[in-house]
């Protein structure tokens, strides 16, 4: 059976998925937007979790349990600052949700939400991060089993024409 992937407009942290994604910074501590937004839903228990893990680098994700969230858990993926596409930010990007995947089907989960990595205050285009999300997520998707839904879950109505757009389109 193969893997529906599905863009949405949502709030990730209501999603009743296995796992949500969330765009951590390399401390993993808490900051702005999707991440403080999953800080606060997630409760306390989240930050102490993260103060253990001790950082992640750019490119690569780490796991916690979901705590306060219908999620069972967060994979805390550290996505690349555009700098103009100049260092490496594509294959990092990419990364992150090669990672992600790798740890969803470690654990034999069945689906899957992320949300716009590096596209908010690390200022990555929507457009070409889209494009990023969309082949790395099909492709780590052909090599795997158990992942039955992905989900796309768009910030704005701009964001969520471009998903759509990419997985409407020639597959």
């Amino acid at each position: 059976m193969p893997t529906l992937l599905q863009a949405l407009h949502a709030d990730i942290t209501t999603l009743q998925v296995d796992a949500i994604v969330n765009a951590a910074n390399p401390s993993l501590l808490g900051g702005g937007g999707v991440d403080g937004a999953i800080h606060q839903a997630a409760g306390p228990e989240l930050l102490s979790a993260c103060q253990k893990l001790g950082g992640c680098r750019t490119g690569d994700a780490k796991l916690t349990k979901g705590f306060n969230l219908p999620a069972r858990y967060i994979i805390l993926a550290v996505g690349p600052v555009w700098h103009g596409g100049t260092r490496n930010e594509p294959a990092l990007l990419a990364g992150c949700y090669r990672r992600s995947i790798e740890l969803v089907e470690g654990l034999e989960l069945h689906t899957l939400a992320f949300p716009g990595i590096s596209t908010g205050s690390y200022g990555y285009p929507v457009e070409q991060a889209a494009e990023v999300a969309v082949n790395t997520v099909r492709d780590a998707l052909s090599q795997t089993s158990c992942i039955e839904k992905v989900y796309f879950c768009c910030f704005s109505s701009y964001d969520l024409q471009v998903y759509r757009r990419l997985l409407d389109g020639p597959q």
